[in-house]
């Protein structure tokens, strides 16, 4: 008789992580992974061991679809956030109700709807996957492998009578929700939408009906974000860090919205309690560009007002963040953006160096997301922001012939205005500082 199959889903060759530094390696070798610690499992539990890449041709979508569908087991792992392997184990929950195993190493995050699904996990310290680390897989997942095969997918669990037997008042009840919840986010958005000078008010009037505890977390989240982009002044933002105060206990423990009170903190005048939440972050949490450039920016907030004796200091500190934080993604232009002003205000040798160098990483990295058509709020600012740190007179031009037709707002003048001034300061030669100022001044009418 045939061996029952067993159809792996996952990545191959080597691929990057994206793991913390110190919790995982840079790299890890998914054909290796494959050879020496998932083979020998699955052949010892007595199925055939079959991966999509080792056929002889490449597999055409049906072809993929029949063996996900047909296969006796899947095992997918999900180590590295990767479309193909979210998408197939998708198909495998919604098409066969057991037989579908997800296995990941044990310092990975996975994104966060997979990461509530019940995870076999292993260690890998390594990425090369020496014949130690392979034998510790092999003992880690086996066990849980013949368990978790005979455990119902998340699709026919959560779905009663799922595929051909479901609940018509269970799928009615549910269009309800839908459509509430279509009215709620109709709501959001005419929020936004609003003037700003309106904003915080329509934010509030908006909590005022939908934010009486217990929220959902998907409605709280909502709910504090829309605050937070509505909030201008100080008192604004003590409406924010009220709002977060209302949220339950387990809600109020999650990283985004530790995230989003240290900044509320902040902007409500308490940047030293802002900077020590972000740190305790970090440190349970992890460290993201995110965080980093929100640490990097509440010392930059602590330098304008420092006194002589800490002013190095902080100073340091906010390039020490900010640096860490682009490292951590050169994509992400949010930390790297803010560089080279603060080294050309440090002047040390070797500064108006590296000034040039992350500009040429902060415009390759806007141009790329313009490309990518990244729907960013401050992918504008920081494009005029580099303009002016590069001294480029003619862009800067440019763009402020854009920011006259799309309107100030779009481009967060309010916000960018002093930088800019900043940068302007810092020109030498005279024409070209003549020509910018000449810009800020067309800005600011």
């Amino acid at each position: 008789m045939p061996k029952p199959l067993c159809f792996m889903i996952m990545p191959y060759g080597r691929k990057p992580t994206y793991a913390e530094a110190g919790k995982g390696p840079p790299q890890m070798d998914c054909n290796a992974l494959w050879d020496r610690a998932y083979v020998p499992v699955i052949k010892a539990l007595g199925y055939e061991p079959v991966r999509a890449d080792q056929d002889t041709g490449a597999l055409i979508v049906t072809q993929m679809l029949e063996r996900i569908y047909f296969a006796d087991l899947v095992l997918a792992d999900m180590t590295i956030p990767n479309g193909n392997v979210y998408y197939e184990v998708g198909i495998r929950h919604a098409s066969r109700e057991k037989g579908c195993v997800l296995l990941a190493a044990d310092w990975s995050k996975p994104l966060f709807d997979v990461a509530q699904l019940r995870t076999v996990l292993y260690p890998m310290p390594e990425g090369d996957i020496t014949d130690a680390t392979a034998a510790a897989i092999g003992l880690a997942i086996r066990d849980p492998i013949v368990a978790l095969a005979r455990g119902r997918s998340p699709m026919h669990e959560s779905i009663r009578g799922f595929p051909f037997a479901v609940d018509e008042q269970a799928a009615s009840s549910m269009k309800d929700q839908m459509a509430r919840q279509a009215e709620f986010q109709a709501a959001i958005r005419a929020v936004r939408a609003a003037p700003r000078a309106e904003r915080m008010a329509r934010a509030q009037a908006l909590v005022a009906i939908h934010g009486v505890p217990p929220m959902t977390a998907p409605v709280a989240i909502a709910l504090l974000l829309m605050l937070r982009d509505a909030a201008e002044t100080t008192e604004h933002w003590t409406i924010v860090l009220a709002f977060i105060d209302q949220l339950s206990d387990e809600l109020a423990a999650t990283a985004e919205v530790r995230e989003q009170k240290a900044l509320a903190l902040s902007y409500a005048g308490n940047t030293v309690d802002a900077v020590a939440a972000l740190e305790a972050l970090v440190a349970t949490e992890g460290a993201t560009p995110e965080r980093m450039g929100l640490l990097g920016g509440r010392y930059k907030r602590m330098l304008k007002s420092a006194s002589e004796g800490d002013r190095n200091r902080y100073l340091a500190l906010a390039i020490d963040h900010y640096e860490k934080g682009m490292e951590l993604d050169l994509n992400d232009y949010y930390c790297s953006c803010n560089l080279p002003r603060l080294y050309r205000a440090r002047n040390r040798r070797g500064d108006e160096d590296r000034a040039q160098g992350v500009l040429k990483i902060v415009i390759a990295a806007c141009e790329r997301a313009k490309k990518r058509g990244i729907s960013d709020e401050w992918l504008r600012p920081t494009l005029l922001g580099a303009a002016f740190d590069d001294a480029d007179a003619d862009k800067a031009e440019e763009l402020a012939d854009q920011v006259a037709a799309e309107g100030a707002a779009r481009w967060k003048l309010d916000s960018v205005l002093r930088d800019l001034e900043a940068s302007v300061a810092m020109v030498k030669e005279d024409e070209r500082r003549a020509r910018l100022a000449a810009v800020i001044e067309t800005l600011k009418r």
